[in-house]
């Protein structure tokens, strides 16, 4: 067993203009992280019941790398508390975990508080005061950015679009995976790429730039995080999303047919209202909905197609 020191506690909060139990959703709602919270590459929960979840997290670390870690949570929804625990710790923690706390303040707001309580490893060579003050940086961000999410309201499933494409590939799942996981090959293969610079210092954690063409004829400058998980899906986010989003996540996804495969590009990206000028003056949610749904799709099909032309022509011979 790691030996560790006393559990040391930092405390945050923060006064949202919306109800408590909308702030609550947020947080329950882990899956949805990615689109909310500006770390958090990826969550799934591997493990659920009546009031307790456990969630598999992977998450910036930094500007190029990314972290992995396995949340455990007790939900109490009466009370609106959600206590968690995280392992691994990394160095130099011994154990990290916690409560939030959502509370209505009765005039239409809430206050959101998040406690931390975490040890120091005995031969750590970084002061506890350092890490709070590091974790206190990390949690105001966060409690920034749940605050805009939860004072959103309705509007913020309004600002989201939320789709998936399929396509039935008749060749092996191995041949259409080596096609969208070799991003780097992109330029050579995709016409609306011009440039793509990757690098993938961990095996199956990948980094690049990219610098692409809508079908209207826009440019755009990306910077991504993938997650490749052979051979059943490859999970992105944009780091650094064009102008008119706020977030872009989504996936490439596998699943085997007696005869083939389905192939299935997904996008969740979410509108910022502040640039709709960028479509043209007088711009809507709605026509920007559109648009998104139009320009995201048309490129992720010429994905998926040149992935099926390659499969299948290789499954031929």
């Amino acid at each position: 067993m790691t030996e560790k020191s006393e559990p040391l506690v930092a405390e945050y909060s923060i006064v949202v203009s919306a109800p408590a139990q909308r702030a609550f959703a947020l947080i329950e709602d882990a899956v949805r992280w990615p689109q909310y919270f500006t770390p958090v590459v990826h969550t799934e929960r591997t493990q659920e019941s009546a009031d307790r979840d456990e969630l598999r997290i992977w998450g910036l670390q930094g500007e190029n790398a990314v972290r992995v870690w396995t949340a455990r949570r007790v939900f109490d929804r009466a009370g609106l508390r959600i206590s968690f625990t995280n392992e691994p710790a990394v160095a130099p923690l011994a154990a990290s975990g916690g409560v939030w706390l959502f509370t209505d303040e009765g005039d239409g707001t809430s206050r959101v508080t998040v406690r931390h309580e975490f040890a120091m490893l005995p031969d750590a060579d970084v002061p506890a005061e350092r890490v709070a003050e590091e974790l206190g940086k990390h949690l105001g961000k966060q409690l920034e950015e749940l605050k805009l999410a939860a004072e959103l309201g309705d509007e913020l499933d309004h600002l989201v679009v939320d789709f998936e494409d399929p396509l039935f590939i008749g060749g092996a799942v191995e041949d259409s995976w080596t096609i969208l996981y070799e991003a780097d090959k992109w330029p050579e293969r995709l016409a609306h790429v011009h440039k793509l610079t990757m690098t993938e210092d961990v095996p199956n954690i990948q980094f690049f730039d990219m610098d692409t063409t809508t079908p209207d004829g826009r440019g755009h400058f990306t910077r991504s995080v993938r997650v490749c998980l052979p051979h059943g899906r490859i999970v992105y986010k944009q780091i650094t999303p064009p102008p008119l989003l706020t977030a872009h996540t989504g996936h490439w996804a596998w699943a085997e047919t007696p005869e083939g495969h389905l192939l299935s590009s997904r996008h969740t990206v979410t509108i910022n209202p502040a640039k709709l000028a960028l479509l043209g003056e007088g711009t809507t949610v709605e026509d920007a909905r559109k648009y998104l749904r139009r320009v995201l799709s048309t490129n992720s099909m010429t994905n998926l197609r040149l992935a099926k032309t390659y499969a299948e022509e290789r499954a031929s011979v």
